[in-house]
């Protein structure tokens, strides 16, 4: 039978095994998406253009056109989007800020009801909605977690999010143009590296969210793909019917 002689290992172990991912971080969503987009859909359009019989300098230029528009549309969409959001969020605790201000007596009663309604005793609850409400600042957070859902400290960066939508993009968006950089003079290649990368971003994500490897991976190539085949077979009928 195992004894346990301490408390001090038992916390100890706890504490390790305890331990969580930063799951509020700004810069993973947009890295994730941003490399996946600019994989699929500048694969997707190089293997379109190439459908349609077009030379390879045309489906070079249209490449390495598709990462820089996506890239500056991701990265201007991503910071218009984040600074938005953010924007929302200082509105509104600036309104729990002035309320605090103007009603501080009200504000306490709330969050003393609020601990209250979770099961703290009464007279416990109204206890630590006074200690908590004497800093108006650590007022604010409590409020904000409490009723917002949001951490004032942890806000998302735009520039965070516009600068890992741009470089994700760009990098995911090279891997079908780099065989024809480096001198390929056919597609097959830029398709290869680019499902290689497809799957590879997969498995990568799948250390972050704990999903298999193998299952996130095969899935990515598999959309990859079928948007590359779907594109390919579009441009060859397109180029027919315009030929």
């Amino acid at each position: 039978m195992a004894i346990i002689e301490t408390e001090a290992p038992l916390h100890e172990a706890h504490r390790d095994n305890h331990t969580h991912r930063d799951v509020n971080g700004g810069w993973l969503r947009p890295a994730v998406f941003g490399a996946m987009d600019g994989l699929v859909s500048n694969l997707a359009l190089m293997t379109g253009v190439a459908g349609g019989t077009a030379s390879q300098q045309t489906v070079v230029i249209s490449g390495l056109a598709g990462l820089a528009a996506g890239a500056f549309s991701m990265a201007a969409g991503e910071y218009t989007s984040v600074a938005s959001q953010r924007e929302l969020v200082e509105a509104e605790l600036e309104v729990e800020r002035r309320e605090l201000r103007k009603h501080p007596a009200d504000e306490e009663a709330e969050l003393a009801a609020l601990y209250e309604a979770r099961g703290v005793e009464p007279d416990l609850a109204r206890e630590v909605a006074r200690q908590l409400s004497s800093d108006p600042e650590q007022a604010l957070e409590i409020h904000a977690r409490e009723e917002l859902g949001i951490d004032p400290a942890d806000l998302p960066s735009p520039l965070v999010a516009a600068v890992s939508s741009f470089g994700s993009f760009a990098l995911g968006a090279l891997l079908p143009v780099l065989p024809f950089l480096l001198g390929a003079g056919a597609l097959w290649p830029a398709v290869l590296l680019a499902l290689a990368g497809l799957f590879l971003c997969g498995a990568v994500v799948a250390k972050v969210t704990a999903r298999s490897w193998w299952y996130s991976g095969l899935r990515q190539l598999a959309l990859g793909g079928a948007a590359a085949g779907v594109t390919y077979a579009l441009g060859s009928l397109l180029g027919t019917a315009v030929g």
